[in-house]
């Protein structure tokens, strides 16, 4: 799995997502953070052809499934790294998925969160380590 990137300046999960808190650092109060899925679960999953989100408004808990991803190989939970209350959803990316496929840390983020807590984050070099990506 060489080749594959991780960008340094987010936090990662077990499960393959990311948010874009630095390593380390403090939730930021008050300021949502964006979260997606790697591009580890993108290479594993395949072309992705439906994502279930939750919704604006949503409570969502770290590590608890909150939503899909549908490729047409699988269908695969979505398990948040932070708690906190869901306040945009990537419409974009719902609307077209491949999106998450072609720019997982870019266009292709899921959904942002005004996070409240975090559950045990990586770093890229914990993360990348962890999958036997040099």
């Amino acid at each position: 799995m060489s080749g594959l990137s991780i960008p340094a300046d987010r936090s990662y999960t077990d499960e393959h997502e990311w948010v874009d808190v630095a390593p380390g650092a403090p939730l930021p109060p008050e300021i949502p953070v964006r979260i997606g899925i790697t591009s580890v679960a993108v290479d594993a999953l395949g072309e992705l052809v439906y994502l279930d989100l939750p919704e604006v408004g949503a409570t969502i808990t770290a590590g608890e499934p909150c939503g899909e991803v549908e490729s047409t190989k699988t269908v695969s939970e979505l398990f948040p790294p932070v708690s906190g209350e869901v306040t945009e959803i990537n419409s974009a990316a719902v609307d077209d998925p491949s999106l998450v496929t072609s720019d997982p840390y870019g266009r292709g983020w899921l959904f942002a969160v005004r996070p409240t807590g975090m559950g045990t984050l990586l770093s890229a070099a914990e993360y990348a380590e962890k999958n036997g990506i040099r």
